[in-house]
């Protein structure tokens, strides 16, 4: 069992968050430490009047100076602990029913799972597990050894080489931390179509996991079959082969990266299909766009996976006028009756904030848009009804005309 080395007590009236079992204790919520917990030590947290609410590990370098594991003050935080709440997220995965058709899924996602900063994808026999949180990374080796034993993976990799570490003081890090090291490129099933990732280079932890059932969404046969398909921010092509399988017509790929479309090139043949109408365009999304427009060129369906676009609150207004203007460009490149797949994976960018900006996009160019269905990221990456900041990704199908 962790020793409890301080107690963090929170102001007057900010206890109602806790008491709701939202995780996060924000710094401007707290009137004092007791104690000397240092980085990553575990803390009770307390309400004004002293009563103790939860237990948490505790961070002085970042404004979410403390991240709650447990709202059962007599629950132990110990190897048994974690592995009860690993064990509980890959249950919930197994209800799933992915395999064998889909190989690639998250195991584990942060917060939702109970267990924030810690994110853990299976890639078919290796699992990448990345630590958020400074809370999280001090306790990555018994987290992987336990990952080995549930489920019994060949290897286990860190991919904790995101902008958000910075934020808790942690330098950005990768590489073995269990097992084998996987292969430099392997090959995944997703929903029984190929593709190969590269774990230890790709975006995220390789692959775009949580727009899983949105491709299975937008890309069926009646929607896209003998369409033409402008793909933007393709990646590896994750929509252009469920569009290709589909029995699209030609389908035009846009990245700024020559060795994603490369991948993504390879990975429509790796399927099978020969495709000489099809186009990889490198290049800035928006430059690309401007070109089609003032070409006269148009889409039957144009499918919008930007990166995300708002990092920090004073990020969000950025964001905004950068997917109005994204929203806005395609609209003038859609055939009457055409369809847009639209995205924001900005968490910061709520789906009601979303939705205006699409609307005002729609109003500039002058088309009538009709919302056909309401999108979000993949049920292995479950929302906490206590944490809506768990519910990041959200999109929209429409038709427009």
């Amino acid at each position: 069992m962790e020793p409890i080395n301080g107690k963090v007590i929170l102001k007057a009236g900010r206890e109602k968050p806790v008491r709701q079992r939202h995780p996060w204790i924000f710094s401007g919520a707290i009137t004092r430490v007791e104690g000397q917990p240092k980085p990553g030590d575990l803390v009770l947290v307390a309400d004004s009047h002293g009563r103790v609410l939860a237990t948490a590990y505790y961070n002085p370098q970042s404004q979410i100076r403390a991240r709650i594991l447990s709202w059962d003050v007599d629950e132990a935080i110990d190897a048994a602990f974690w592995q009860r709440r690993l064990a509980r997220a890959i249950a919930a995965r197994q209800l799933l029913a992915l395999e064998p058709q889909t190989t690639a899924y998250r195991l584990v996602n942060a917060e939702a799972d109970g267990l924030p900063g810690l994110v853990v994808d299976r890639y078919g026999r290796s699992l990448v597990l990345q630590c958020l949180t400074l809370g999280i990374d001090r306790r990555k080796t018994l987290l992987a050894e336990l990952l080995a034993d549930l489920a019994q993976p060949d290897g286990i990799i860190e991919r904790s080489d995101v902008d958000v570490r910075r934020k808790e003081g942690l330098p950005l890090t990768t590489g073995l931390l269990w097992g084998v090291n996987p292969p430099d490129t392997v090959e995944i099933l997703e929903n029984g179509l190929r593709f190969q990732v590269q774990l230890a280079a790709g975006h995220k932890t390789g692959f775009y996991l949580d727009q899983r059932e949105n491709r299975a969404a937008v890309c069926q046969p009646h929607l896209v079959a003998g369409k033409t398909v402008l793909n933007v921010f393709a990646y590896t092509g994750g929509f252009g082969v469920y569009a290709a399988a589909a029995g699209a017509g030609a389908i035009t790929h846009i990245d700024s990266s020559v060795e994603a479309l490369e991948q993504a090139e390879a990975n429509v043949a790796l399927n099978g299909w020969t495709r000489p109408s099809d186009e990889y365009i490198a290049g800035d999304a928006f430059e690309v766009l401007r070109y089609y427009r003032d070409a006269g060129q148009t889409f039957d369906v144009v499918i919008l996976d930007p990166p995300k676009f708002a990092h920090s609150q004073q990020d969000v207004e950025r964001a905004c006028r950068g997917y109005k203007d994204l929203n806005w460009l395609a609209l003038r490149l859609l055939k009457p009756g055409g369809l847009l797949a639209t995205f924001s994976c900005s968490g910061l960018v709520s789906a009601d904030l979303f939705q205006k900006v699409v609307f005002g996009a729609a109003i500039d160019a002058g088309r009538d848009v009709q919302i056909m269905r309401y999108l979000h990221q993949a049920a292995d990456h479950p929302v906490l009804l206590s944490f809506p900041e768990s519910a990041y990704l959200k999109g929209f199908l429409c038709q427009v005309w």
